[in-house]
Parts: C-alpha cells; sequence; structure tokens
C-alpha cells in the first residue's frame, strides 16, 4: 500500500505512520524528519532549509521533491508501498509530488486526513515543547503553522476527495483508538486497491462514526 498522510501540525501523523508502516511492513517517508536529519548533520540541505523550519515556514518545492524522488526510489527496491508524512504542503507541490511520483508508478493509494481541531493540537504541540525542546514548536510558530496550514494545505484536501482516494478519521481521541480505527478501514480498503481503478473509487469520512464523550 502507498499511503499519504495529510493533517495540521500536532495531529499525530509521526505517530500514526509508523504504526501503518510497521503494520504493512512498508517504508515510513518523514519528510519532515529526513529535512531535520540534514540539520543535524550539518548538510548542503540542512543548511538551505534550517531558517525555514526554525521559522515553521514552508520548505521550497525543489528541496521537497528531490528529496523525495530518493525516498520513492528506494521505496521502490522494497516492494513499492510506503507511508509519506509530512508533505506535500501546497496545492502546487501536491501536483509536484503527483508527477514525480507518476513517473515512478509511486502515486498514493489512499489519503489519511487526520481531522483535529486547532485547540486539540495546540495542546497537544506545547506538551510535545517542553518534552523535545523543539525550535519550531513555540506559541507563535504554532499558531503560525496553524494558519498556513488552513491557508495552503487544507485545500488539497478537496483534490484528494475528487480523486477519491480521501479517508477522514477523527484524531482528538486516544492515539491507541485512532490507530485501531484507521488499520481497520486501511485493511478493508486494501483488496480494492488492485481492482478498483482511482477513477471508481470514493472518499470515506469515519468522523460521522465516532461516538461523542
Amino acid at each position: 500500500m502507498r499511503i499519504g498522510i495529510i493533517g495540521p501540525p500536532g495531529a499525530g501523523k509521526g505517530t500514526q505512520a509508523a504504526l501503518i508502516a510497521a503494520h504493512f511492513d512498508v517504508p515510513y517517508i518523514g519528510t519532515g524528519d529526513m529535512l531535520r536529519d540534514h540539520v543535524a548533520r550539518g548538510t548542503d540541505v540542512g543548511r538551505a532549509v534550517r531558517s525555514y523550519l526554525d521559522r515553521g515556514e514552508l520548505v521550497p518545492d525543489e528541496i521537497v521533491c528531490d528529496t523525495l524522488r530518493e525516498a520513492f526510489t528506494d521505496a521502490i527496491a522494497t516492494g513499492g508501498g510506503y507511508v509519506l508524512d509530512g508533505m506535500p504542503r501546497t496545492m502546487n507541490q501536491a501536483r509536484a509530488i503527483y508527477k514525480v511520483a507518476s513517473e515512478l508508478g509511486m502515486t498514493t493509494d489512499v489519503a489519511l486526513h487526520l481531522k483535529a481541531d486547532d485547540e486539540t493540537v495546540r495542546r497537544r504541540m506545547l506538551a510535545r515543547s517542553a518534552v523535545e525542546h523543539r525550535s519550531d514548536d513555540t506559541e507563535p510558530v504554532i499558531q503560525h503553522r496553524l494558519d498556513l496550514y488552513h491557508r495552503v494545505t487544507e485545500p488539497i484536501l478537496a483534490w484528494y476527495a475528487f480523486r477519491g482516494i480521501l479517508l477522514t478519521v477523527d484524531v482528538t481521541r486516544t492515539a491507541a483508538q485512532v490507530g485501531r480505527e484507521i488499520l481497520v478501514a486501511l485493511e478493508v480498503m486494501r483488496p480494492l486497491l488492485d481492482s478498483c481503478p482511482e477513477k471508481l473509487r470514493r472518499s470515506v469520512d469515519l468522523t460521522a462514526l465516532t461516538p461523542t464523550a
């Protein structure tokens, strides 16, 4: 399976991506982790993107696409599946990544939307900051990242829905509860992916099924 994850900062994308990757035995492609690793190692890429990450700004598309082309190529060698976490962040990025993935035969089967309100993700990110001391988890940067998400990333959901590959889940519950729901849904969808072309697929919204407190 080839799965992309989209959601606001602090929605738990990395946690759920790692769970899915382990369950389906596919590579986890965490673009944020990859870029932060470049920063930590002081590579040319790291020096180029450090200021963007510190300010919570979007990394230039050409850097993102070059990084992902390499990751997709590595994924082909291990069976062709992946879980992509952290990109795309803009509609231009989405189309550019789709072009790269199409050239490699690696387009996304399911776009997993982790849906959460701003207050929930703000609270989670501040708690994470107290533990990890990340430079992009200060209150001003958190608000900026949320504003940026709503303005330039959230519109991508409509494109995924149009393509019939969007799966939406409510992530305001515990990570374990969310993870179970995601894995069950993906297991149900998995056998249909090869037999149902993308143009005949329909998006699924599981948030209406989530019990309220």
